[in-house]
């Protein structure tokens, strides 16, 4: 699979992107952590959610620590088909690991 870094997507830029699976992978640093830009971090993965993409957030520390668990998830996401409406109609959560 083939990622794409700082992709623009509408108003917002991706970290990660595979555009042929349609799953978007962000990478937080403890600024993620605060309230107020997990509000943001929601506005913007509804936003990508809602035109068919899957959101993964990984925090820096799970990538540096836990990289084989990192690997693992990115490799079950990308062998699951992305449904095309979402099944929940946009409603389903973010996957923050």
């Amino acid at each position: 699979m083939h990622f794409r870094r700082q992709v623009a997507i509408g108003p917002y830029i991706a970290d990660f992107v595979c555009l042929g699976s349609r799953l978007i992978v962000e990478v937080d640093g403890p600024v993620h952590n605060e309230i107020g830009q997990r509000k943001r971090d929601a506005q913007r993965d509804i936003y990508f959610r809602n035109q068919n993409f899957r959101v993964l957030r990984f925090s820096n520390d799970k990538i540096m620590l836990e990289m084989s668990f990192v690997l693992k998830t990115l490799s079950a996401a990308l062998a699951t088909p992305t449904p095309s409406p979402s099944l929940q109609g946009g409603e389903e959560q973010e996957v923050r690991v």
